[in-house]
């Protein structure tokens, strides 16, 4: 999708705008610390709140709505929020999703102190279903021209594939929560009720013309333009000239959206729980482990608490090394367990709720914090494993002691005793020796050799 020249910032709004240092000198000697402490917090404040302004942030919902989509939302709408942008855009291009996920995006966006734009975009782009009802909630409403917003009839996936829900009580819940959104909003609200009992579908023409949207804009910057000046939540826009920053997901956001696809969310299921069966069909194999951890990341994918998932994961990965570490296996439990507590690692920070969301920094320091011993003892392992596989290359006592010479301290007939290595040892022999000659092991049993005459 072709965006639109910005700056690109990887997880929220951060920009080069530190606070200069004065020049030496300035400060005198005699200046109150707590003076200059309250001086060096206000500079802060000033330079912190500098940094958002005249600057909007754009965050892409495209694609499904899954379990991922409300946390890459909350997520952005808290980095606009700390860094004081001036207004958040919601660029929609999906064919929907789920109803649970739907209303937390849109009690995030009325919960927000910015004011939402949200926006069909780019040009034959599609909002339906949860794509429209998110469109109706936003505080500021437009469309590309081409696109198409509509067809919200909820619908079900069952043995057939994809059927509509004809059960009223799910019908009328719909349809209450696509008219409020549009009552509260100032839109159409007949539109909002037969997007759901009609499957009604509107261009961006007959949106605007039906009230359902107050713009139609062909770019974000022309959107920027035309949105200024108006008022959104007790506060009047200056969007125009503001600088786009698109919000980039990190990493564990990242693996949440691939996870949270409902076609890879079924096959993991599937996979673990044929996988479960077989190891504890077939133990030893590792299967079972392969089993359990894809079906937990499965069961996060559909929508299970992710903190929980994550955690059980680590505890997992923990439970396993521990468990290697009293094992003469080749290392199986040992990887299966790094990869446990790298995934259960990665998908556990931030932990909580959106609300007690941290700064990115902290954010990468308490995945720092959890990486890194998972990664200590992944090398450990590693070491462990080479080591246990390099002396079982290594030929054994016995075997280094055949061909190698002794001498027979009296006579063998057919046992007994010879200086093996400065050691006393009872050897027998299948011809006699005698005392003082020098014999060859060809074998051991027990502590008890076997040798011949040298030849």
């Amino acid at each position: 999708m072709n965006r639109p020249d910005s700056k690109l910032i990887g997880g929220g709004c951060r920009r080069d705008g530190r606070p200069s240092r004065p020049a030496p000198g300035v400060l005198k000697a005699h200046t109150p610390i707590p003076a200059l402490f309250m001086a060096a917090i206000l500079l802060l404040s000033l330079s912190a709140a500098a940094l958002g302004q005249g600057s909007v942030m754009i965050v892409a919902l495209d694609g499904a709505i899954t379990p991922a989509s409300d946390e890459i939302v909350a997520e952005a709408i808290l980095q606009a929020e700390a860094l004081g942008c001036e207004a958040i855009i919601i660029t929609l291009d999906t064919p929907g999703g789920g109803l649970t996920e739907t209303k937390e995006i849109t009690g995030l966006m009325e919960r927000t102190s910015l004011p939402v734009i949200g926006y069909v975009y780019p040009s034959g782009a599609t909002a339906w279903s949860a794509g429209t009802i998110i469109l109706l909630a936003s505080d500021v409403a437009a469309m590309v021209p081409g696109t198409i917003i509509g067809s919200a009839q909820p619908v079900q996936i069952g043995p057939m594939g994809t059927e509509a829900v004809n059960d009223s009580k799910v019908i009328n819940a719909v349809v209450a929560l696509a008219e409020e959104r549009a009552r509260i909003n100032g839109r159409n609200v007949t539109a909002a009720r037969e997007f759901v009992t009609k499957n009604l579908n509107l261009n961006a023409e007959d949106a605007l013309e039906f009230g359902v949207i107050e713009f139609i804009s062909p770019s974000i910057e022309a959107l920027l333009e035309e949105v200024d000046g108006v008022v959104a939540k007790n506060r009047t826009l200056a969007t125009s000239g503001a600088e786009i920053v698109h919000f980039q997901p990190g990493l564990r956001l990242q693996i949440l959206s691939i996870l949270s696809d409902p076609l890879l969310a079924g096959l993991l299921l599937i996979i673990g729980l044929y996988a479960l069966i077989f190891g504890l069909s077939n133990p030893g194999m590792g299967a079972e482990l392969v089993g359990v951890i894809v079906l937990a990341l499965g069961l996060i994918g559909l929508g299970f608490s992710v903190n929980i998932g994550a955690v059980f994961l680590i505890i997992l990965g923990v439970v396993l090394l521990l468990v290697e570490l009293n094992s003469a296996g080749f290392g199986l439990l040992g990887a299966a367990g790094l990869a446990c507590m790298i995934i259960g690692s990665v998908l556990l920070v931030p932990i909580g709720s959106p609300e007690w969301s941290t700064p990115a920094e902290y954010k990468m320091d308490a995945l720092i914090a959890l990486l890194v011993p998972s990664i200590v003892m992944g090398l450990f392992f590693v070491f462990a494993i080479y080591k246990v596989a390099e002396a079982r290359r290594r030929p054994t006592y016995s075997a280094r002691m055949e061909k190698e010479v002794a001498e027979a301290l009296d006579r063998i007939d057919p046992r007994g005793h010879v200086m093996y290595n400065g050691e006393y040892w009872v050897a027998v022999s299948e011809e006699p020796i005698e005392a003082g000659e020098t014999v060859e092991v060809v074998g051991k049993e027990r502590m008890v050799l076997k040798v011949r005459r040298k030849r």
